[in-house]
């Protein structure tokens, strides 16, 4: 992985986790399911592991969401975060279940008897809170100070971490999000000048699943290339097993992550004889279990595919009917293009199986 500068941030643990001061940059996703179906949101959340997620986060809208959340938490092997809006109830609650981290706003739930009371609990445990700031809900007040700005976000983000450093609590990441993608940019530079706690990163709101791959990546490209992000994730209206594999991707273009297989493919043109589209998703969902950062090639030339993608760990190049499956540019053997997948994906599980630790 290339080395990047990234801005120094105060370490915090969540469930063992380590976040900030130079760990490296985690995963994060949401379930969809109700937390109040246990078995549901177990089963969501098993999938999301395999997919790479590493840090998972509940919706807890009511008690009986929370009465499930030690349920949950037993069967799974991330650590689980409990969003809470309001209710602090809810949040001793989800402490008190065993929860690793509180998405929870302190000037929203109350009195500061009761911002003491959560604090209390968190600072017993070691639960670290998130503060989350989200362009489309801020307060009347700041509104009307800072207009609907980066500077509102971060204002209104600051608000919440004095209440928690008023309590001396300390175990914090904060989350500016905002679907116009530059100004959450421009916000996390500004909180960047003012704090030291890891940040949550994102763009929110942003949409359906390729609109927002775009839009994700160019934001979360541009907030990574300057060291801004310890968590981040892609909010997709998709599966969210979806927001996993883009934010991966996300991090292994810019070299801070290396995780399952990178695809290469060539785009088509009037040269192409196979069905290149159809080969090159094939492909990607069928070697989607492959955890080691490998390089496959998916190639539409059999004269020019092996060299062109000779800096891939494996590949196939077809045309009129077969193809190659070939090797580090060196070609093993030509296949009519009906077997082309399967023999690609069983060159690539022998070589993983050979090449895994113990």
């Amino acid at each position: 992985m290339r080395k990047q500068y990234r801005r120094s941030s105060r370490r915090i643990e969540i469930g063992g986790l380590v976040v900030g001061d130079g760990a490296p940059i985690s995963v994060q996703s949401m379930t969809n399911t109700d937390t109040r179906d246990p078995e549901a949101t177990i089963a969501q959340i098993g999938r999301l592991e395999k997919a790479g997620c590493e840090l998972i986060r509940v919706a807890v809208p009511d008690e009986a969401a929370a009465a499930c959340l030690a349920r949950i938490k037993q069967a799974i092997a991330i650590p689980l975060v409990a969003d809470i809006h309001f209710d602090y109830r809810l949040a001793l609650k989800a402490v008190a279940e065993g929860v690793d981290g509180l998405r929870l706003n302190p000037g929203n739930i109350g009195s500061a008897v009761r911002v003491r009371e959560v604090v209390a609990a968190c600072r017993e445990r070691r639960v670290p809170i998130r503060i989350g700031v989200n362009g489309g809900s801020l307060s009347k007040e700041i509104r009307a100070r800072y207009g609907n700005s980066p500077t509102a976000l971060v204002e209104s983000a600051l608000e919440h971490v004095r209440i928690l450093e008023k309590e001396r609590f300390e175990l914090i990441k904060i989350s500016l999000k905002s679907s116009d993608v530059m100004a959450t940019l421009a916000a996390y530079r500004k909180l960047a000048e003012r704090v030291e706690y890891p940040f949550h990163i994102g763009i929110t709101e942003a949409g359906t699943r390729l609109r927002v791959a775009v839009k994700s990546a160019v934001g979360l490209a541009l907030l990574l290339h300057e060291g801004l992000g310890d968590t981040l994730r892609v909010s997709l209206t998709a599966p969210p097993e979806d927001e996993v594999f883009v934010a991966y991707e996300i991090l292994k273009s810019l070299g801070l992550r290396e995780r399952g297989i990178e695809l290469i493919s060539c785009p088509t043109c009037g040269r192409t004889e196979i069905g290149l589209i159809g080969l090159a998703e094939a492909v990607e969902k069928a070697l989607a279990h492959i955890r080691q950062p490998l390089k496959i090639a998916v190639m539409g030339c059999v004269v020019n595919g092996p060299g062109e993608a000779r800096h891939a760990d494996f590949g196939i190049a077809g045309g009129r009917g077969v193809g190659l499956l070939f090797r580090k540019g060196e070609v093993l053997r030509k296949l009519p293009e009906d077997q082309l997948v399967d023999a690609l994906v069983a060159e690539v599980e022998n070589f993983v199986e050979g090449h895994e630790p113990g």
